[in-house]
């Protein structure tokens, strides 16, 4: 009695077909009729049959994978609820389409070394400027990608949101309630240098927080706004409270980039003995399903992140199906919007 892998070979034997016959039917079943495929399937499941995916991929030169390159390792970046939304789109279109999705997070500390261990057929980059070498890399070997959190370019797939605009709502919206005294708590940037010269989302988010100030009549290098770079997590949120609140100035609101950053920033002030919002309203930015739930409940700007996923996943299975020279680059920009809840009020009378 054979024991071992059951392979094309004995599948065709006991069909009493050929070894092209079993061939077609898990790969081309177009060209059996429909009694000759059906025999065959049954018979391979049967024996427990399952083709060779490393046999597959040399054959296809496809992989019917898509891969997320991420710009943080795995334990970060799943701390963060914002990428269980976006995963949940991807994985609608992966679903959808007949596709699986790999997670690419740096190896050994780089996004570019991990880009040749990856069998996908197509990347998904998250959060990276469009000029980083991880993008050429891609550029340069042909592999199909869609931008995500980027800057539009032109030739280029991308999906975004309109940062800007969302945010400069919000800090309108805190300027109207009678907020002067506003921190802001931006994501790091690893950028030391002035706001102006960030990149991406965090660069368009500053940029609308700043029309808001301006068209207030208020400058962001003014006694009252203060300004502090820290990581996307509730502890990061924690360290943006801790650094604004022991100012001289203390903010009667404080801005977040994030909903996880706002949503830190709330632990600590309960921990501090800080009323919210009496003595310090809080905003965030994504509306994660946290910040309706959480105590009080948190202003913010909604961005439609699993759409955003689901978009960037279509966008890159259209690429790779395209013949080559003749991918159309699609881009969108998602909007957003204001909800206001129970964090932020007009600040206490001096």
């Amino acid at each position: 009695m054979k024991t071992g892998r059951v392979t094309m070979r004995d599948v065709a034997a006991r069909a009493n077909v050929s070894k092209t016959a079993v061939s077609l039917a898990f790969n081309d079943s177009s060209r059996l009729s429909e009694s000759t495929l059906q025999h065959i399937l049954a018979t391979a499941s049967e024996m427990g049959y399952a083709q060779d995916p490393a046999a597959r991929m040399l054959r296809t030169r496809r992989t019917n994978s898509l891969g997320l390159l991420l710009p943080q390792q795995l334990d970060r970046v799943l701390e963060n609820p914002y990428y269980s939304q976006f995963l949940q789109g991807v994985g609608q279109t992966c679903n959808q389409e007949g596709y699986t999705l790999l997670l690419a997070p740096p190896l050994r500390g780089s996004m570019l070394k991990s880009i040749p261990y990856a069998a996908v057929d197509g990347f998904i980059v998250s959060g990276l400027e469009y000029d980083r070498g991880e993008v050429s890399a891609l550029r340069q070997r042909g592999i199909p990608f869609v931008l995500v959190d980027s800057e539009e370019h032109e030739g280029v797939a991308s999906v975004e949101i309109d940062d800007a605009a969302g945010m400069e709502t919000l800090v309108r919206h805190l300027l109207d309630l009678g907020h002067r005294q506003i921190g802001i708590a931006a994501l790091e940037t690893g950028d030391e240098g002035p706001w102006e010269s960030w990149r991406g989302p965090v660069l368009r988010r500053m940029q609308g927080a700043v029309a808001a100030l301006r068209a207030g009549g208020i400058d962001v290098d003014a006694p009252g706004i203060h300004v502090v770079q820290v990581a996307c997590t509730r502890e990061g949120g924690k360290s943006a409270f801790d650094e604004l609140w022991s100012a001289p100035e203390r903010p009667t609101a404080i801005v977040a980039f994030s909903d996880v950053i706002a949503l830190g920033v709330l632990d600590a002030a309960k921990q501090a003995g800080v009323a919210v919002p009496a003595d310090l309203s809080v905003t965030g930015f994504d509306d994660l399903t946290e910040a309706q739930w959480s105590q009080p409940s948190l202003t913010t700007v909604r961005q439609p992140i699993a759409s955003k996923g689901r978009l960037a996943a279509e966008f890159l299975v259209e690429a790779i199906a395209a013949d080559e020279g003749a991918v159309t680059r699609r881009q969108h920009r998602l909007h957003t919007t204001l909800l206001v809840r129970e964090s932020a009020a007009a600040p206490r009378p001096a």
